[in-house]
């Protein structure tokens, strides 16, 4: 995947020697500018992000490197610049280091030691970012600016979410399975006032009919068989806080009745206990199904879903985002090759047209999960069509690779591998987890539909789900 570099240069030939390297070489985007002003006006813009690395010229007329620096570093302080220079001249060096580069090159150094110092930069930018991510992940500080994309219906949905954020009420999150519905209730949440306050994540359709209302309002010790202490259920759990609903169309219609209490009075029932417990729960429920359509036949309560759909919110699926799905590709590249410590800095171009030109229809947990099996299976610094196999089947392309005694390669529509790289036969728990794995893309992520066709209840396939780490 491409990353986007800022030549800044007022020598030309300099320049267009640096990008035929970039782009040849490196397969990189470049943008030239000849001053530093330039420079500035398109970091500070809004099209900032765009940006993923500044290669600066320190001795430029008008606006020299050190003063670019000094006004890029307060817009964009993570941004990586490498700093070039003609002369052999410390002081300006160090200035520009202390000032914010990221690193330095001479202008008399060769091509590989410009590829090298590049693609470290970029990498240490982007473990940086992993890092920070997973900070404020732990913090519950996921954000709107978390959401990768830039397409109108995501700008949409953000606006949406900002706007009521601040408020109490319900939000249901109309979408898709896969595309992105508990990130936008956590985003939601962290935009709060109850910020500081838990978030708990239930799905509702993986947990089994009997213990639905447990888990959700408690129970007191011997309410029934095997309660052998009190709990106290995900609303309390979440006192303060929000608590997230997630399939919440899945829910039986005697914990609808329920649910509805607590949006109407503030109150639950534990189990086994004879008096009412007030909670304080912000409500954020969401649905990939057609909720109308439920209602209309009697699967699910006409109160409760006015009572729930006071502020929809449309998650749009991937299809749908004309243009986000590469800044989603390059974002997972960057991240799965971070935590594998894998050296792979993007894909070829075929590759890049069959991502982008496929419907993925499993959204964007399809998608994380394609590149994160194609870059733990890469054995290159590129990925490439072959390391993407579902999808080159999904399109009509046989995708499995099959390697005869005498060496010869032939293909085979969604095979399913019996031996690992050694030549070894996979354990039967690796097989099972690849099959669910397919099941889940070519059902595109609809549990009930996964499980009739794999024979196994809902509640085994979660369990399997959790079992072998499966996202879904």
């Amino acid at each position: 995947m491409s990353y986007n570099i800022l030549l800044v240069d007022d020598d030309a030939n300099q320049s267009q020697i640096i990008e035929q390297v970039i782009q040849d070489k490196m397969h990189y985007n470049t943008r030239l500018v000849e001053n530093g002003q330039d420079a500035v006006d398109i970091i500070t813009s809004d099209d900032k992000n765009e940006i993923d690395l500044v290669i600066l010229d320190l001795s430029m007329p008008g606006m020299d490197g050190i003063e670019v620096i000094n006004a890029i570093k307060p817009v964009k302080p993570d941004l990586p610049i490498i700093v070039r220079t003609g002369h052999d001249d410390l002081d300006m060096i160090v200035s520009a280091m202390k000032a914010g580069a990221t690193d330095f090159i001479k202008k008399l150094d060769d091509s590989e030691k410009l590829k090298e110092l590049i693609n470290k930069s970029i990498r240490a930018h982007v473990l940086h970012d992993e890092l920070s991510l997973l900070r404020r992940s732990q913090d519950r500080g996921i954000s709107f600016q978390d959401i990768i994309g830039s397409s109108p219906l995501i700008n949409e949905m953000i606006a949406m979410g900002e706007k009521v954020a601040l408020s109490n009420i319900p939000v249901l999150l109309e979408g898709e399975s896969g595309s992105g519905k508990e990130l936008m209730a956590r985003s939601i949440h962290s935009a709060s006032k109850r910020k500081d306050k838990p978030f708990i994540a239930v799905n509702c359709g993986a947990i089994p009919a009997n213990l639905v209302e447990s888990i959700l309002f408690g129970h007191e010790k011997g309410a029934f068989t095997g309660a052998v202490y009190k709990t106290f259920g995900k609303f309390r759990e979440a006192a303060g806080g929000t608590i997230f609903l997630d399939e919440i169309g899945e829910l039986p219609l005697d914990i609808q009745v329920k649910l509805l209490r607590v949006l109407q009075d503030g109150e639950i029932d534990p189990v086994g206990s004879k008096i009412a417990t007030k909670v304080d729960v912000r409500i954020i429920s969401a649905t990939n199904r057609n909720l109308t359509e439920e209602v209309r036949n009697s699967n699910f309560r006409e109160d409760l879903f006015y009572r729930l759909n006071v502020f929809p919110i449309h998650v749009p699926s991937l299809r749908e985002r004309n243009g986000d799905v590469g800044a989603l590709i390059k974002y997972f590249i960057s991240s799965f090759a971070a935590s594998e410590s894998k050296d792979i800095w993007g894909l070829s171009k075929d590759a890049e047209e069959l991502l982008c030109n496929y419907s993925w229809p499993g959204n964007i947990r399809q998608l994380k999960n394609t590149i994160f099996r194609a870059v733990v299976l890469c054995d290159s610094n590129e990925l490439k069509i072959i390391d993407f196999p579902q999808v080159s089947s999904a399109e009509g392309n046989p995708h499995e690779l099959n390697i005869s005694s005498d060496g010869a390669i032939s293909l085979q529509k969604n095979a399913l591998a019996l031996q690992d790289e050694a030549g070894n036969i996979k354990s039967l728990s690796d097989l099972e987890k690849e099959i669910i794995e397919f099941a889940l893309d070519h059902y595109n992520g609809h549990m009930s539909e996964v499980s009739r066709r794999l024979m196994i209840g809902r509640s085994t396939l979660y369990r399997k789900l959790s079992e072998y780490d499966i996202e879904h």
